[in-house]
């Protein structure tokens, strides 16, 4: 009887053993294995709406893509490393060479993240991204001159400008008022490059104080005329927001520094030029 009674308490005592909590095992990562699905993926410092922030405030959009009126979303794919550091950065679905670009440059200069874990371990892993570009109503090239023969009172051409013949390479269309839209064999930019000139626009932008105290921020887009000296006129917002940062974006364009105009048939025309102005707290 003692036997079986000692025989009854072992196997009473084995569930119990069996509950016992069992540390797995995982063999190491490879430190160079990326991967696409991970326990806890990485994420940007500061989160995903503080990246898109980044995003839409450093992004420069092309100012040839602009006048091309090219826009769309990019599909960008990069490693997010285990130091959280941001390497091969591709486009996975391209839109236009000049968008593409930007694409790259925006995420390659971006802030690091946070690097995935897989396993209790810091892993590589790829990441996907759109980098959307949207073009503000009313942007992109408009070069608009008489057409021949016209007797439209207070139009007459820019100077040194021709106007262009249907059927030519040069004609892109005609506007409901008969002035024919010819594209620019230079289209005009800014002295020194768009950098320079963004870099001119923070430096001299004067927050509104509503705005500041509202904090709101945003991205202005405002339409202008480059004339064939330079000037900048013709200041417009397309898409308002109020609490100052209009009037202040039209302030900061009319005061801007020249730009090198449109050049047509190797001499200065005007042309309208669209961009936006960043207000970012």
């Amino acid at each position: 009887m003692k036997s079986h009674a000692l025989a009854f308490l072992l196997l009473a005592a084995t569930p119990a053993l069996a509950q016992k909590p069992v540390k797995l095992k995982y063999k190491a990562d490879d430190p160079k294995t990326v991967y696409d699905a991970v326990e806890q993926p990485a994420v940007p410092k500061g989160g995903p709406q503080a990246y898109a922030e980044y995003l839409a405030s450093h992004q420069k959009y092309p100012t040839a893509a602009m006048q091309a009126k090219q826009e769309g979303t990019v599909l960008v794919t990069f490693v997010v490393e285990r130091s959280g550091s941001v390497g091969e950065v591709e486009v996975k679905q391209p839109v236009a060479p000049l968008l593409d670009a930007e694409a790259i440059r925006v995420v390659k200069a971006g802030p690091k993240w946070t690097p995935a874990h897989n396993h209790g371990q810091l892993v590589r892993q790829r990441v996907t991204l759109p980098v959307s570009f949207v073009l503000a109503e009313g942007s992109g090239e408009t070069v608009e001159i008489p057409a021949a023969g016209s007797t439209k009172p207070g139009a007459p051409l820019p100077p040194g400008a021709v106007a262009a013949a249907p059927g030519t390479t040069s004609v892109v269309g005609t506007t409901a008022s008969g002035t024919n839209i010819i594209r620019p064999e230079k289209s005009a930019q800014p002295v020194g490059g768009n950098a320079a000139f963004f870099t001119w626009l923070a430096a001299n932008q004067k927050y509104p104080d509503l705005a500041r105290k509202r904090h709101i921020q945003a991205k202005v887009p405002v339409e202008f005329t480059v004339q064939p000296d330079g000037s900048l006129t013709d200041v417009r917002v397309v898409q308002k927001h109020g609490s100052g940062l209009d009037e202040e974006a039209v302030r900061l364009i009319k005061a801007a520094p020249k730009w090198e105009p449109a050049m047509y048939q190797g001499k200065p025309i005007k042309q309208k030029m669209a961009l936006p102005v960043i207000f970012q707290l």
